[in-house]
């Protein structure tokens, strides 16, 4: 059993506690939700769509994450303001978890953080993310607006080597790093995503992962669920050897110390939440010979034997 060298820093965000030595605690789950193709999504640029299958969706997460003691995070994707501020909307109404502000335009993201304070819910909100490509005026929004916690994005396709990636967040040759980037933006609670070229580089960011609770301590996971998507799709992979190919994925960054995984699409919680309950009390069980035990009767460990 793998054992981390470096203090562990853990963040609570709102009632999730994420971090900490290889043993101690469940990962997180991640699943998206109204994500670009969603059939619940009638229009996304409106943000219309169908409310009623989205609160099935997250009440049958919601179910899967207590009985298998695996928190969750909500990953809520838009594509424009107006759908953002919706579908936040909706999410702080039908559920009590933390959720991810997703886009891929700032200013979409921004606009989803700004919601969420006029809700009072920035305690649960994070910023999906602070990466290399983020500009200054970006960093001085989010600080604005108040935002404390957000995934920092620590992948290029100029440093995939682990140790690179180590360097992407320190910094390197007077060039800021992403965490001094964060720092500038006011973020305290970092969530490191070390990022998912294709399937069979996930060997890699599971080493990476491991490089960074071992060098930084701080929480650090992945999101292999595009890659496999991109895969079954090459491979036409039909079910259930794509649900037991997806759960060895997910499986393997676990081994390594992943702290989280974006699972992706919210519909595939009946298969991905008991195969990391799994694997998440065997890696438990395992830091026993090093005398780790969870820190809360609430681990799959105990919840499953």
């Amino acid at each position: 059993m793998l054992r981390l060298e470096a203090p562990q820093q853990t963040v609570r965000i709102d009632n999730i506690e994420i971090g900490g030595q290889i043993g101690e605690r469940p990962p997180v789950l991640i699943g998206s939700i109204f994500y670009s193709g969603h059939r619940i999504v009638q229009d996304a640029s409106k943000g219309v769509f169908d409310a009623a299958e989205a609160a099935r969706l997250l009440g049958v997460e919601a179910e899967l994450s207590s009985r298998y003691s695996i928190p969750r995070i909500i990953d809520v994707i838009a594509e424009s303001q107006t759908a953002m501020a919706k579908y936040i909307d909706f999410v702080v109404a039908h559920s009590d978890a933390p959720f991810l502000v997703d886009s891929t335009n700032p200013a979409v993201r921004l606009a989803g953080m700004r919601r969420a304070a006029e809700l009072g819910s920035l305690d649960r909100a994070i910023y999906n993310s602070i990466d290399n490509h983020t500009t200054p005026e970006e960093l001085e929004a989010i600080a604005d607006i108040g935002c404390k916690s957000a995934v920092i994005l620590a992948f290029s396709l100029d440093c995939l080597f682990p140790n690179d990636r180590v360097g992407l967040l320190k910094g390197d040759k007077g060039k800021p790093g992403l965490l001094e980037m964060a720092s500038r933006a006011g973020i305290e609670n970092l969530l490191i995503d070390l990022g998912v070229l294709d399937l069979p580089s996930t060997s890699w960011t599971a080493s990476a992962i491991l490089a960074v609770k071992n060098e930084l301590g701080l929480p650090a996971g992945c999101a292999p669920s595009n890659a496999l998507y991109s895969w079954k799709r090459q491979r036409r992979i039909e079910s259930p050897c794509f649900e037991a190919c997806g759960a060895a994925v997910f499986g393997l960054p676990l081994c390594y110390g992943a702290d989280f995984i974006l699972y992706g699409p919210i519909g595939n919680a009946p298969w991905v939440f008991p195969s990391t309950a799994i694997t998440s009390a065997m890696i438990a069980y395992g830091a026993r010979v090093q005398g780790r035990r969870p820190v809360s009767k609430e681990h799959p460990l105990y919840r499953l034997f």
